[in-house]
This record gives structure tokens, sequence and C-alpha cells, in this order.
């Protein structure tokens, strides 16, 4: 059975950052959806990811998955307590979404059906493992 390489997890890992950030751009300024602040939030981290490791693959860097793993592990951090938080699992008591701005738990985090929350937590999470395969050694 073929083997995942190195560089074409990190490619995988950069096209899925690309695909998520071209999305959330699109649902906010086409669809013209307002991110909630939790939203805003996981974008800090996504939007990095596909620059970071888009340049280090044009730059051959063997190490950047290093920073991808970093990022999409405090991404993905984001993306599940807005997801508890969409589920209920975290009591909106507690929630840093204003009263002025939109909702992070309501209808507007849908997209197709799918949670925002959800979709940005399985993007961190692939980012993640694919940063992670990237760094293993190759075996000889």
């Amino acid at each position: 059975m073929p083997s995942l390489s190195r560089e074409l997890a990190l490619s995988m890992a950069w096209i899925v950052a690309l695909i998520a950030s071209l999305t959330v751009l699109f649902i906010g300024e086409v669809l013209g959806q307002t991110p909630c602040v939790l939203c805003w939030f996981q974008r800090t981290f996504m939007f990095p990811l596909a620059i970071i490791l888009g340049f280090g693959l044009w730059w051959k860097d063997r190490h950047v998955g290093r920073y991808g793993l970093v990022l999409a592990i405090g991404g993905a951090g984001v993306a599940l307590w807005h997801l508890g938080l969409y589920f209920g699992f975290i009591p909106e008591r507690i929630q840093p979404c204003t009263a002025t701005g939109p909702s992070c738990t309501d209808d507007n985090q849908l997209v197709f059906s799918i949670p925002i929350p959800l979709m940005a937590f399985v993007a961190f999470t692939l980012i993640g493992a694919l940063s992670a395969f990237s760094l293993t050694e190759p075996k000889k």
C-alpha cells in the first residue's frame, strides 16, 4: 500500500486551509453573513495557516508543519469551544458573544444544515493531523 509523503501531506493541509479560508470569506463577504465573535477567533487561526503552509511549500521548508500544527491546535480549541456553546454543553452565561452582534448559536451558524463550528473543527483537525504527519521521518 502506498504511503503518504511528507510533501503530499503538507500540500493537502494547505489545500484544506485554503479552501476553508476561501469558504469563510465567501460566507461573510458574498452571502453577507456577519461572523460571530467565535468565528472571528477561528479566522485568526485559519487565515495564517493558508499563508504559512503555502509559503512553506513554496520554499520547501520541511519543518513548516510544526507551525501548522500549533495553529491548528489553537483553532481546533476555539472551534471546540464554539461547538460546545452551539450544542448547549457550555452554558450561555459564559459565552463570549455580545448581545448586539450575531449569535454564536442560532440558525445563521448553519451552512447546508451543518454547523459552521463543526466544519471548522473538522478542518483544523485534518490540518493538524496532516501537519503532524509531515513532520514524521520517512521510512527507509
